[in-house]
């Protein structure tokens, strides 16, 4: 059922039954408990038209929304490691994207059966020694793109690797994002930004939403 459904039903505008739900949405999640969070996942999300963009971070436990920032990078996420701070929340492990369409044009070319010999060792010490043995392959040859994919693997190792600690990905989130874009094609709600970020946390316990 829709914000507008509702309206009409009640026979009301529009923009009462919005400022109705975000009224209830920004008690709800004014003060998100984080105490106990202990793997997380961000990602970033264009939104709009120039270049706007939202930064999202998911709880991989729950799949809960607990962040919604402004922008993008580090920045954005000041506020919630001040957040994090407060809370005393002890992070475990956080799974953060490289480039998925870089990562994917460079494995088309070759070593692609030699490079996902890493991920099916049984422990993380083969896996470094056969990562390590990939990337000086990669920049032996003379092919710039895949020199460059190796650097980009190798600044990552410390991540990659950390997936024999913590078997995390950024997947869940993208669930998530899809849902994003499907909230912003609603124009209404997508006006106020702030109740669009209130949506947003939202998302994990709605079942029958106001969504536009």
């Amino acid at each position: 059922m829709t914000i507008l459904d509702v309206a009409k039903h009640l026979g009301v505008s529009w923009d009462v039954v919005k400022d109705i739900q975000k009224r209830y949405l920004s008690r709800k999640y004014k003060r998100l408990r984080l105490k106990h969070v202990t793997h997380i996942a961000i990602d970033e999300i264009s939104i709009g038209k120039g270049h706007r963009y939202l930064t999202v971070v998911l709880n991989l436990k729950t799949g809960a929304a607990i962040f919604v920032g402004d922008g993008k990078g580090g920045d954005a996420l000041t506020p919630f490691w001040k957040r994090l701070k407060y809370a005393k929340a002890e992070i475990k492990a956080v799974a953060i994207d490289m480039s998925p369409a870089f990562i994917a044009a460079v494995l088309k070319i070759c070593l692609k059966e030699d490079l996902k010999r890493v991920w099916l060792q049984v422990c993380k010490v083969d896996a470094k020694e056969i990562l390590d043995e990939w990337i000086k392959k990669a920049r032996s040859t003379i092919i710039t793109i895949l020199k460059k994919f190796a650097n980009t693997l190798a600044s990552h190792a410390f991540g990659i690797l950390n997936h024999y600690d913590y078997p995390i990905s950024t997947g869940p989130l993208e669930v998530t994002n899809n849902k994003i874009k499907t909230l912003q094609r609603q124009a209404h709600v997508f006006r106020d930004a702030e109740f669009f970020k209130l949506k947003i946390y939202g998302f994990y316990e709605t079942k029958y939403a106001l969504v536009g």
